[in-house]
């Protein structure tokens, strides 16, 4: 590291300007999060490597698998071809996909000099890398690029910058992986979908149609005071084919991933790092690996290959314990004002209609930061929140408690005797997180790490609890620290240390109770990879749409996998605050903030009135007898943009279930992922017998509004 950089700059021995040598050896030094610092994918230069450009043929210039074709010209510029299904498609011409900023000018063109093939192999498993090298005046590029066998669909992209002029040169930032994307000339509109990682106070969708004039930037830092963070991946597709980009390092980056439709036929993406850099004479330095992808269907696939490739680096999801598929009940719809009566009151209600857990949300704690029990609430101080704990133990509930790690507030006990506990701003001043009017701690600081530690044994332990409730879109994403307490020695030490913060949080949680769940609510932003696996339940997190709803749970489902259970969140927040549907279609977990009219301070969409009643009991039996959150969601058999009617499909045993929905639909749906054999079909949501039909894939006749959820069982 230099001038606490990201970039890596690496002093090197004079050598000729006027040639780069080929076959550099590339260490692609790839760390686990959870592992010592390795080296990966080196190798030795074979001999006689470098070949005069006039006599490199043009394959030379590109590298292949089955599925995938990286193509270079002759001044390092490369585009993108797809080879699925039997056919070869061009995503896009030729573009300066790797360049430097400098100073005063952008370098993207760098005529080849060099190139080098080799099969290698390293812990990713065997493969072929490329090595192309150019130079533009003083500055040479590398670019390194390896395809694995395991990873047919993916380009692993390390590039490297060197200096080779007598002088310093200024660089300010480096771009990989920039494409244009055209669209297909008879395309009907929209031309292309896209997922977008980036995490914003106004909590756009994750997954949305591009139209012409759209751009975002996706900045994995933050957005907004307290929004940041994201996982490291956008992508683009059109009905025919998907490209998808992004990084493979095991910590958060402050990169961004643009996304923009500059007119009605192109899309672009591209991996972007800005930060500032002398580049010395002799000297060089090393980008993100980042990658390229291509994919039919929608995104999903870039996401699972993705999880499974950072899986070789050491990340394992989370075990979720069976409880943690239950029906949850929240005392939320209460508000902050919430009385510990009212739970009492509630409980027999929630009984009744057969939650299996009660999570007592914000309002229970005297402040943010301190979290004490609120004297006024519990005025014997623990021992009445132990009283509250044994009743919901006593009904055959397990209970959750809402609290939001990282946060205090200016007139907490904690920050007044231990002011500089905060992270602090390039200016002095206290990083705010605005929805609590609290601010940020650090997570890279010891004794704020072991404050937390603690906190999680007193709520598990002493309190009794089963499980937590994360939450805030804050712990998303953190700023960098510049507290000259913390002794950092980058600020984007806080950044990065944020995955290792709720890592110990977690293992302590299993550590008190090995069966505690760990729910993890970053409140509407757009999830840190580096974080899922140090949580076993993900959720909706404050969803604005029932599409929300659905949407992330395709996109958490892809990213952890089928064994962390994913909740819907309080169906209250979804369409017409009652559509179960869309998180039981997903594979989802059901959940509600109900609240019983009499109890309530005042009337709201949380009353659980007799018709609401009637409907709840109805979707939570459906709930109960179906368990469809334990079956494996097949997210790669429908386009979530593209196919209509939106569908989801999940296979449970040898069932296969199907969700669809539209506004209104009248005509054929299609069910894919059957077996070669008979299968009777029913809507489950209504009762109503379908007929049968046959797989592989089938065609039904089918009219509805909103949804139509089926299950198709062999005959």
């Amino acid at each position: 590291m230099r001038n606490g950089m990201l970039f890596t700059v690496n002093v090197m021995k004079p050598i000729s300007r006027h040639l780069v040598v080929a076959g550099l050896a590339l260490l692609i030094g790839l760390q686990s999060s959870a592992s010592p610092r390795r080296t990966v994918g080196a190798r030795e230069t074979p001999a006689n490597a470098t070949a005069p450009v006039a006599s490199l043929p043009a394959g030379d210039l590109q590298i292949q698998s089955r599925n995938l074709r990286i193509e270079f010209d002759r001044n390092l510029r490369s585009r993108v071809v797809a080879r699925l299904d039997g056919k070869e498609v061009v995503l896009g011409p030729f573009t300066a996909s790797e360049t430097a900023q400098g100073a005063k000018r952008k370098w993207r063109d760098f005529p080849l000099i060099s190139q080098q093939r080799d099969r290698i192999h390293d812990s990713f498993g065997d493969g072929e890398r490329l090595t192309l090298s150019g130079k533009a005046g003083p500055l040479s590029k590398t670019v390194a690029v390896t395809i694995y066998d395991g990873f047919p669909t993916f380009a692993v992209f390390d590039v490297e910058y060197t200096n080779h002029g007598d002088s310093d040169l200024r660089m300010e930032g480096w771009s990989n992986n920039a494409y244009t994307i055209e669209s297909q000339t008879a395309s009907a509109a929209p031309a292309f979908w896209s997922y977008q990682s980036g995490s914003y106070e106004k909590r756009p969708n994750w997954v949305l149609p591009l139209k012409p004039g759209f751009r975002q930037e996706n900045f994995l830092g933050m957005n907004a005071s307290d929004y940041g963070g994201g996982t490291p991946i956008v992508d683009v597709w059109r009905r025919d084919v998907g490209l998808g980009v992004g990084h493979l390092e095991p910590r958060p980056k402050l990169v961004s991933l643009p996304v923009a439709m500059p007119d009605p036929h192109h899309a672009q993406v591209a991996v972007r790092f800005q930060q500032p850099l002398t580049l010395k004479p002799s000297e060089n330095f090393h980008t993100l690996h980042t990658f390229v992808a291509v994919h039919e269907g929608d995104y999903f696939q870039t996401l699972t290959e993705y999880r499974r490739f950072m899986t070789l680096q050491g990340f394992q999801m989370a075990s979720a314990p069976d409880s943690a598929f239950g029906a949850i009940w929240c005392a939320w719809g209460y508000g902050r004002k919430m009385r510990p009566q009212q739970v009492y009151d509630t409980l027999p209600t929630v009984k009744s209609m057969g939650f299996t857990w009660v999570t007592l949300d914000d309002g229970w704690q005297n402040n943010y930061g301190d979290w004490g029990v609120n004297p006024m609430k519990f005025p014997r101080g623990d021992a009445d929140m132990k009283a509250l704990v044994d009743r919901i133990h006593k009904e055959g509930f397990q209970a959750q408690l809402w609290w939001s790690p990282m946060s205090a507030v200016a007139d907490s006990n904690l920050l007044k005797e231990h002011p500089d506990l905060a992270l602090l701003n390039r200016d002095g001043s206290r990083r705010k997180i605005s929805w609590w009017n609290s601010y940020y701690l650090c997570p890279a600081d010891r004794r704020v790490v072991e404050y937390h530690k603690a906190l999680v044994r007193k709520i598990l332990g002493e309190w009794g609890f089963d499980g937590l409730k994360l939450d805030g879109q804050f712990m998303n994403g953190v700023p960098p620290c510049y507290n000259p307490a913390h002794h950092h020695k980058r600020p984007e030490e806080s950044v990065e240390a944020l995955p290792d913060f709720f890592r110990e949080l977690y293992e302590t949680a299993r550590s008190v109770k090995p069966d505690a769940l760990v729910e993890f609510c970053p409140c509407g932003t757009a999830y840190s990879f580096f974080t899922m696996p140090h949580f076993n339940m993900s959720v909706a997190s404050d969803p604005e749409s029932s599409f929300q709803v659905r949407s992330k749970g395709k996109t958490l489902k892809a990213l952890m996998g089928d064994g962390v259970p994913y909740f819907g969140d309080h169906v209250e927040l979804s369409d017409d605050a009652i559509d179960f549907a869309s998180t039981v279609g997903v594979g989802g977990v059901v959940g509600t903030q109900f609240v019983l009219p009499a109890l309530a301070d005042k009337p709201s969409s949380s009353d659980l009135t007799p018709a609401r009643k009637k409907e709840f009991e109805k979707w939570l039996q459906i709930y109960r007898e179906k368990m469809i959150s334990k079956g494996q969601y097949l997210g790669q058999l429908y386009d979530i943009g593209f196919d209509l009617p939106e569908t989801h499909a999940i296979r449970k045993d040898q069932k296969m279930y199907y969700a669809f929905f539209a506004k209104h639909w009248d005509g054929a749906v299609e069910l894919r992922g059957l077996e070669d054999r008979s299968y009777r079909v029913t809507d489950y949501a209504n009762n109503r017998d379908l007929g049968s039909v046959h797989g592989p894939t089938a065609r039904l006749a089918a009219k509805f509004d909103k949804h139509l959820l089926i299950e198709a069982r062999p005959e």
